[in-house]
């Protein structure tokens, strides 16, 4: 199910839709996955509840459970900044709603059990191969070392995107 809060200009939820169904088979990814677009106090309050960091961020992934019998029905849900999805695709010159596509294979890859912060480049390459495979701008961890000039371009901060390790 997708949810969008907020509007993102030329994006629908049943675009949305068919992108996560079309980047969760291309992870190996199973079960359904749920997507929020939602505001910056929104996120803000997600991360702070479940990361303990108060502001805002660009992705928040929370992994499903597997039923007892070890099935997985949902594979878990993503959180996403529409504003801060706006402001980066007018940053990196893509459209928003590439952005938030790149925002949804970032979550996706997390929900996959990859954790670019500890992988040693793991997760990376699968986004890199991914984000070519489905046609999609250069994605959060490719762009990483560009964040320093990009901070200067426009004195905003760039957020990490995270998961919830609780």
């Amino acid at each position: 199910m997708v949810t969008l809060q907020k509007r993102i200009p030329r994006l629908s939820g049943d675009s949305i839709s068919r992108f996560v169904l079309r980047a969760r088979r291309a992870a190996g990814l199973k079960g359904t996955v749920d997507v929020l677009v939602t505001s910056n106090a929104a996120m803000r309050a997600l991360n702070r509840q479940f990361r303990g960091k108060d502001h805002a961020t660009d992705v928040l992934s929370f992994p499903g459970v597997p039923t007892r019998n070890g099935i997985i029905k949902s594979a878990g849900e993503i959180a996403i900044s529409g504003e801060i999805a706006i402001r980066n695709a007018a940053l990196y010159g893509h459209t928003p709603a590439e952005e938030i596509k790149v925002l949804t294979l970032h979550g996706i890859l997390h929900l996959a059990g990859l954790d670019h912060e500890r992988d040693n480049g793991q997760m990376a390459r699968k986004e890199e191969k991914l984000r070519r495979a489905l046609r999609l701008p250069p994605t959060l961890i490719e762009r990483g070392s560009s964040v320093k000039s990009a901070r200067a371009l426009n004195g905003a901060s760039r957020l990490k995107g995270g998961r919830r390790t609780a």
